[in-house]
């Protein structure tokens, strides 16, 4: 207990999901937290948890594909707290994630874009001069979709490898400033995941991996999010970290 005690962490698409859990994780640490979704019950759910278990949160309401509610959002967690130290990027418009190459328009990969790669980078440079030099933290959140290049995705797979592209030059331009960025990518069961599947049904799909199950939000991928928050990811910077069960190991990485 206590490994973020004293810092505000701001999540998007905390509202549900791997997001709910970082946050909850968070402010169990000690961390005061933005929780930041385009729902509002998912927002006062997830606010009310954490401040039932004697956390403290507040709620942020914005579309991520909105460059003006992505300023607000980081304006409104100073205001709230004075200060803004971790900035996940979770939230992702997973609507239009799936295509062929040749079906693909370019109005489908705009939004994938528009609520990916663009909507971190604006996240991350609304935070920065809150990040830097203060042992600032950044944790994004990208897939293992686009490392193996998976059939059918191809929206998906391209704004999420843009991420890693995003994540690993920030990590170099921003080390200097004590601000370390990573990326994380995971394969767990959520809504999310399961809105994706076959006609919008829930699958039993087991991954093709040593540990061959879907990862739990609150137990094996929140964990990794709250160590590269922590004083313990203090040396880790620009690495996609895979809380997977193996699924990739090191191929194609």
């Amino acid at each position: 207990m206590g490994r973020l005690e004293g810092k505000v962490a701001l999540v998007t698409g905390a509202g549900r999901g791997i997001g709910r859990a970082i946050a909850k994780l968070f402010a169990a640490e000690g961390a005061r937290v933005g929780v930041l979704s385009l729902t509002q019950a998912n927002i006062d759910r997830t606010v009310e948890e954490i401040r039932s278990a004697g956390g403290s949160a507040v709620g942020l309401l914005c579309d991520i594909a909105d460059p003006a509610q992505i300023s607000a959002a980081v304006a409104s967690i100073v205001e709230s707290y004075g200060q803004l130290d971790i900035l996940v990027n979770n939230a992702f418009d997973l609507a239009s994630c799936q295509s062929s190459v040749l079906d693909l328009s370019v109005e489908k990969l705009q939004r994938q874009f528009d609520t990916g790669p663009i909507a971190f980078l604006r996240f991350m440079q609304a935070s920065y001069p809150y990040l830097e030099n203060r042992d600032g933290r950044v944790i994004n959140f990208a897939s293992s979709v686009g490392v193996i290049g998976a059939a059918g995705f191809t929206p998906y797979a391209m704004a999420k490898e843009a991420i890693r592209g995003l994540t690993r030059v920030a990590a170099r331009e921003w080390g200097g400033k004590g601000i370390t960025v990573n990326n994380i990518l995971p394969i767990a069961r959520t809504d999310s995941y399961d809105a994706t599947t076959t006609d919008g049904e829930v699958t039993t799909w087991v991954p093709n991996s040593p540990l061959a199950r879907m990862g739990s939000p609150e137990l094996d991928i929140a964990p990794v999010a709250l160590f590269l928050a922590s004083a313990d990811g203090r040396f880790l910077t620009g690495y996609s970290l895979t809380p997977d069960g193996g699924f990739l190991i090191d191929s194609a990485r």
